[in-house]
């Protein structure tokens, strides 16, 4: 399977990047990970003609093209970075790769809850009619304490956390094929939220 790992930060220095490098090396027998960042897009601006900048799109090509995504988020002020909300708001707003894309989320943080409000907020944010990402359930993978977590050679130092991490990607390979397999021969919903807008959603309501 060839997957897309998306560092949601734009710093220069992140855990939550080492996290996605230990993957790629980890599960490199299972699967493919591309890790893409996110530093130097540009901020989301709405524009008239619903065309995304090349660097958006070229992200949204490989989304498109990959069997699932990852992202690594970490947690700013009890959510996910602005410049990961930016990123997830051109696609929405342009392309929108994430309909039916099987995803599953990490995360890392410095403290000890390991970016778990960022996390339960990017689950909504992906469940917008615009995203509608199928986003793994009933797991997510939290690395607290993440300065000391990784070793001069990028490895995970906590055991039981290399073990956690090792059965959750393993229920995200399982996830993928369950939810291709679901969505392959349903084309039709996928179509209709991929013309989604606003716009008509409100016709005749109240502002």
């Amino acid at each position: 399977m060839k997957f897309i790992g998306i560092v949601g930060t734009n710093a220069v220095k992140s855990t939550n990047r080492q996290l996605l490098q230990f993957m790629q090396k980890q599960f490199s027998q299972r699967a493919e990970i591309e890790i893409c960042e996110i530093k130097g897009l540009p901020a989301f601006n709405q524009p008239e003609d619903r065309v995304a900048p090349e660097k958006i799109k070229t992200l949204s090509d490989k989304i498109e093209a990959a069997d699932g995504v990852i992202i690594a988020t970490p947690e700013y002020d009890h959510t996910v970075p602005a410049p990961l909300k930016s990123v997830l708001e051109w696609l929405s707003y342009t392309s929108r790769p994430f309909i039916d894309k099987p995803v599953m989320i990490v995360g890392a943080s410095y403290g000890a809850l390991g970016s778990s409000r960022a996390q339960a907020h990017l689950r909504q944010i992906l469940d917008a009619p615009e995203l509608k990402a199928r986003v793994m359930p009933s797991e997510e993978f939290l690395l607290g304490h993440s300065l000391q977590a990784f070793d001069d050679n990028g490895n995970l130092v906590y055991e039981d956390k290399v073990t956690e991490l090792e059965e959750c990607f393993d229920q995200f390979l399982l996830f993928v094929d369950i939810t291709n397999q679901l969505v392959k021969d349903h084309r039709f919903q996928a179509n209709q939220n991929k013309k989604f807008t606003w716009e008509k959603a409100t016709e005749g309501g109240n502002d």
